[in-house]
């Protein structure tokens, strides 16, 4: 079936088919937050400096996304626009995962001494393949979703079917990608992944990431093969809004800034505040459950580095449930939100949980070493079940808001933007600004602030409970009212803030 950028709707298979993708990326990028924080850690980068590596990320959702985007509208591959770019980005991202899963044994292979805490050659390997990951993750996304609107043609109702049909498969990929990080054992499935070099924590992140290889190449083949597009004109004529201006790429951004209005900018600032408060529990939420929670270390002795790995798959599970949480309460949203007067109070009120869940952090770290100092030092066993029950409910409450991170800051983008002149793509890429320069500011701080504060993860989360509230009561008393309360489900959903 030939898709054209313009055309009438195609089927809801074609649809499902390219949306599939998006779990593939989801289980990638879950595995990341799960289990490469700690993973850095083994390789002897200091927690401190942990957080730089992480700038990949944002960096490469600030360049390449709307670079990949804009060249994909103007290609004119006899193959289609949008199927090249995602072809490219799933063979770069089983590069970049095989170097990442492998960094230690490169690294060894290399001259990297097994009696080193610091293996620089692995290291290197490994940032590498990080920075190829996180460019072709954005890669495949942005190309992902401008496929989905070609797809639905000019049918609003099947737009928000298809970001529905997105939101659902990232869902999938995050319950695939936390359930493969909280299980121990998955590296019998591939015995070869242990070496010399590679101990069993260090085989069980590279059968995740071989296991993520295979999954995604399988979904992209199968959707780039079955679904097809009609090749642009050589000419490059496209419908206005679909990268028909003459203008240049700079050019249309720039052009975007300068007719904001007021309300798109205070959405941007909340956006900003909002993830300034995420980035630090979704940069060491399993690392906080394997250090602050179970009292482990990732240098420690043998019994410290049991309990951290235990803590480590115990946030992933607590990932997990969080993903599940998050699917549940995205079909909830919009009847909530007209019970208490609209989608910016619903952020609002949601974001508060953020700042609750947030501090609770600090309330159960003090509970549990609590219970270690009465124990005693010489005793290193897992929490009580109490604890670790109060760490997953943490979890499982910012399931809440983060549904509604992943959703209300999207649908409002679309209409301020539209009052402006502007396009949901265009409205979407200036929104991305407020997502990835948070990233970065967080990536920078909170490593220095965690050392200045004596270690440890939580003066990050506690600056992100701060400014959550802040963020809560700006949504509630700045943000206007949109003038038609359009439907949470046309939102874009993203994975991580690429």
């Amino acid at each position: 079936m030939e898709t054209g950028g313009n055309g009438p709707p195609k089927r809801i298979w074609n649809i499902v088919m390219v949306s599939a993708i998006a779990a593939g990326i989801q289980f990638g990028w879950a595995l990341q937050l799960s289990l490469l924080t700690p993973y850095v850690q083994t390789l002897g980068v200091p927690h401190v400096w942990a957080a730089f590596i992480w700038l990949c990320g944002p960096i490469s959702g600030l360049l390449v996304q709307p670079i990949v985007g804009y060249f994909s509208d103007h290609c004119t591959s006899r193959i289609g626009r949008r199927r090249p770019f995602i072809a490219a980005g799933a063979c770069l991202v089983a590069v970049a995962v095989f170097f990442v899963g492998f960094a230690k044994d490169i690294g060894h292979r290399a001259g990297d001494s097994l009696d080193n805490p610091t293996k620089p050659r692995a290291v290197a390997v490994f940032v590498t393949g990080f920075w190829i990951l996180d460019v072709a993750n954005n890669m495949l996304q942005g190309p992902c979703r401008a496929f989905l609107a070609d797809l639905s043609g000019s049918d609003h109702k099947r737009m928000r079917i298809a970001n529905g049909w997105f939101s659902f498969f990232m869902a999938i990929g995050n319950v695939l990608g936390y359930a493969a990080g909280s299980y121990s054992n998955l590296y019998e499935l591939l015995p070869f992944t242990t070496t010399t070099a590679c101990d069993v924590y260090c085989a069980n992140l590279k059968t995740c990431f071989i296991i993520d290889i295979v999954f995604l190449l399988s979904v992209t083949i199968t959707a780039i093969t079955t679904v097809k597009e009609t090749p642009l004109k050589s000419n490059g004529s496209l419908d206005e809004g679909e990268g028909g201006s003459s203008e240049p790429f700079i050019g249309e951004i720039v052009t975007a800034f300068k007719t904001l209005k007021k309300p798109m900018w205070i959405l941007l600032l909340v956006t900003c505040l909002n993830w300034i408060a995420w980035f630090p529990f979704l940069l060491y939420d399993t690392d906080w459950v394997g250090v602050e929670v179970f009292g482990g270390k990732v240098n420690g002795s043998s019994s410290e580095q049991k309990l951290y790995d235990d803590g480590v798959r115990a946030g992933a599970l607590g990932l997990m449930i969080n993903s599940i949480v998050l699917a549940f309460t995205s079909l909830g949203l919009e009847p909530v939100s007209r019970l208490i007067g609209g989608v910016k109070n619903l952020w609002g009120v949601v974001n508060f949980i953020l700042a609750a869940g947030l501090a609770g952090t600090v309330w159960i770290t003090k509970v549990a070493e609590a219970w270690r100092a009465k124990q005693g030092p010489q005793i290193l066993t897992s929490p009580p079940t109490n604890v670790k029950s109060f760490a997953l409910a943490v979890f499982g409450l910012l399931g809440i808001p983060l549904s509604v991170t992943f959703s209300i800051p999207f649908a409002l983008a679309s209409i301020y933007c539209a009052d402006a002149g502007g396009g949901q793509g265009l409205s979407l890429g200036v929104l991305n600004l407020s997502i990835v320069i948070p990233q970065m500011f967080v990536s920078v701080i909170s490593g220095p602030l965690d050392a200045a504060f004596g270690g440890g993860n939580l003066p990050a989360f506690v600056l992100g409970s701060i400014v959550a509230a802040i963020s809560a009561l700006l949504a509630i008393f700045a943000l206007p009212h949109p003038k038609n309360q359009l439907s949470l489900n046309s939102g874009a959903v993203v994975g991580g803030g690429h």
